[in-house]
């Protein structure tokens, strides 16, 4: 769970920090840190595909292959890290202008990307190793590595965004700053464990290996709708912060970020159990055990379902009672009042991400992620129509805006299910 939800730890404590801050930094993360999560999800996507062959080769035994696809997938993260960073410094001062009307927004969201553009290496390169140990299934150390993360990350975050503990007083700015040294500590710390770890000889990682193109297109091939899933979902979420700041302005737009923060940490564990699932259902299927597929998804979707609704329903119920030590003055205790209808219908929302998520997420591990692909896309195309719609023409609000994902999460469930039980996916090659 941790080690899936990385960039959701680092990106929920930006958020509550600029949240103490002001309201505008508050309404400029919530916008800026969607569109940074698009970013880190692509390379999230394309480590997926390296994760699943070195689940599918330990499923089959040849753990000697599992150094080469390592290297290949890590190769390949770090170029594509590469042209993410200068996309961001050079590309993004045109590219969000198209979506944000507010100058401050706009002008936030770019003093926040110049520093948090330089730690798309480590996050990157990290998600290779993580991959790395999830494929294996040894994940122990990744629970340590992302907790340091989010320790770091919060002591810097107030140092930087307050001007506390002898730092500068940087804003949004010293939010994008600190995310970046915690990245590149904890990516450090990964490195000197991975070459400690006696384990990694029998995977033949002390061997490095020249660019295999032929791999890394087999990885790129399985990954690319992986890539896409998450960048079209996510990808959905900046045009609907996109659409509220435009027709509903800062403040409504500083409401929905209160939401998302909630919603980033409840989705916590199901980011988790989507993850383990990849290595799950890759290895049963490895070991050519197709019947327990079902029964695995089944299983690992009954208890992502149960940890979510455990930690979910007293906190969406009773929000005023652990929000409360944030909640330090009048102005922001009104965010969450002003909330609190949309966090009934979050909760709905939560469930069926919970399910779906698992269910969704066994596709690419059973070979159908271009079905999963064609399914999200067409699934998402509905979804911004039915807030343009309620958005701008309509004029519904907020709760009817947010009330999209209900129907979005029950068609991607439903049609997940039927084509998961009707058996084509057993035919697929990885």
């Amino acid at each position: 769970m941790l080690g899936s939800a990385g960039q959701n730890i680092v990106a929920l404590t930006d958020s509550v920090f600029l949240f103490k801050k002001s309201e505008s930094d508050f309404a400029a993360i919530g916008f800026v840190g969607v569109f940074y999560l698009v970013i880190a999800a692509i390379g999230y996507g394309f480590s997926k595909g390296g994760q699943i062959m070195i689940a599918r080769r330990m499923g089959e035994q040849k753990p000697e292959e599992v150094g080469r696809n390592f290297y290949a997938m890590l190769y390949f993260e770090l170029g594509l890290a590469t042209l993410m960073f200068l996309f961001m410094q050079y590309g993004c001062p045109h590219f969000l202008s198209w979506f944000v009307k507010s100058p401050s927004v706009y002008q936030k969201s770019l003093e926040f990307l110049h520093y948090r553009s330089y730690g798309v290496f480590f996050s990157y390169g990290g998600l290779a190793m993580i991959s790395l140990y999830t494929g294996v299934a040894r994940t122990k150390f990744i629970m340590f590595d992302t907790s340091m993360l989010g320790i770091l990350n919060i002591v810097l975050c107030y140092g930087f965004v307050f001007g506390k503990l002898g730092l500068p007083d940087m804003g949004i700015a010293g939010a994008g700053l600190a995310s970046t040294i915690a990245e590149g500590v904890a990516f450090a710390a990964f490195v000197v464990y991975m070459f400690f770890d006696k384990i990694n000889e029998r995977y033949h990682l002390f061997q490095p290996r020249p660019i295999d193109l032929d791999l890394i297109k087999r990885q790129m091939k399985i990954s690319i709708p992986s890539v896409a899933q998450p960048v079209i979902g996510l990808g959905s979420w900046f045009v609907f912060f996109s659409f509220i700041e435009k027709n509903l302005g800062e403040h409504e737009l500083a409401i929905t970020n209160l939401v998302r923060i909630i919603y980033l940490g409840l989705s916590i564990p199901s980011w988790g159990f989507a993850s383990s699932i990849n290595t799950l259902v890759s290895n049963v299927i490895g070991q050519e055990q197709y019947t327990q597929v079902l029964p695995t998804i089944w299983k690992t979707a009954k208890l992502c379902l149960s940890v979510t609704l455990f930690i979910s329903i007293p906190f969406l119920l009773f929000p005023h009672f652990f929000l409360a030590p944030l909640l330090t003055n009048t102005k922001e205790a009104s965010l969450l009042i002003e909330a609190e209808p949309i966090l009934k219908i979050l909760l709905i929302i939560i469930i069926l991400f919970s399910v779906g998520g698992i269910y969704f997420s066994a596709l690419a591990s059973a070979g159908a992620a271009l079905f999963g692909l064609s399914l999200q896309f067409v699934c998402v195309i509905f979804y911004l129509i039915f807030i343009y719609i309620s958005l701008s023409k309509l004029k519904l609000g907020l709760n009817w805006a947010w009330s999209g994902e209900i129907f979005y999460w029950i068609i991607m469930l439903a049609t997940t299910v039927w084509y998961l039980q009707s058996d084509r996916w057993r035919h697929l090659k990885v």
